[in-house]
């Protein structure tokens, strides 16, 4: 029953995946400052950073050229989709995990598309204003992404004695990332976990081999 509804749930993924990250990065742009880091528990922190590159805070190449990027990937994203619904032949884990995939890149997209627009920058002590009278920060296709998710589950400074790291903090797990960035990464490790006999677009083609004999 689940194998004929992968479609329906693939859209459900993608949608609430997408509005559980876009509500958490607007509640961060107009709740908290730039750079500012909230500590929830030891080891889970809620701060605020933007960045114009890849996910976990990587950056490459122009901003323009990133985004277009981006949203050609999610193109590819839903047109395999469709074919995963209508060959049926993938397990629905696997439809999942490429679900995830493109709501996490459906999630930094809007980011990168609109927020340049439809923000202005917070820098302390005001906050960033949704929709200002003066006009966002970046034109669109230009925006940065927001990210807050911060796991510094093992920290410790490095003895004075030790050559080059002496004196200096090791974190562990450094970078900072969103739903979004969370959402790709499951995707990607569950894939080559549990798939990665059912990777390639070929295997969504509904003339395969056997077919053919």
């Amino acid at each position: 029953m689940m194998a004929r509804h992968r479609g329906t749930l693939a859209a459900a993924v993608i949608i609430l995946v997408t509005i559980l990250d876009q509500w958490l990065k607007i509640y961060i742009k107009t709740n908290f400052y730039l750079g500012e880091d909230v500590e929830i528990t030891s080891w889970f922190h809620l701060y605020f950073v933007q960045n114009p590159g890849m996910a976990f805070g990587w950056e490459m190449g122009s901003k323009l050229a990133l985004t277009l990027f981006r949203i050609a990937a999610i193109i590819a994203g839903i047109y395999y989709l469709v074919r995963l619904h209508r060959s049926r032949r993938e397990p629905v884990g696997y439809v999942v995990c490429i679900a995830l995939i493109v709501a996490g890149a459906i999630g930094n997209v809007i980011d990168c598309t609109f927020y340049g627009l439809i923000f202005d920058n917070p820098a302390p002590p005001h906050l960033a204003t949704l929709f200002p009278a003066s006009g966002g920060y970046a034109p669109l296709l230009h925006g940065q992404v927001v990210d807050m998710l911060y796991f510094p589950l093992i920290s410790f400074d490095w003895p004075s004695w030790m050559p080059w790291i002496g004196d200096t903090r090791f974190v562990f797990f450094h970078p900072i990332f969103n739903i979004a960035d969370a959402a790709i990464s499951t995707g990607i490790i569950a894939l080559l976990l549990f798939y990665h006999k059912h990777l390639g677009f070929s295997s969504a083609d509904g003339n395969d081999a056997e077919k053919n004999q």
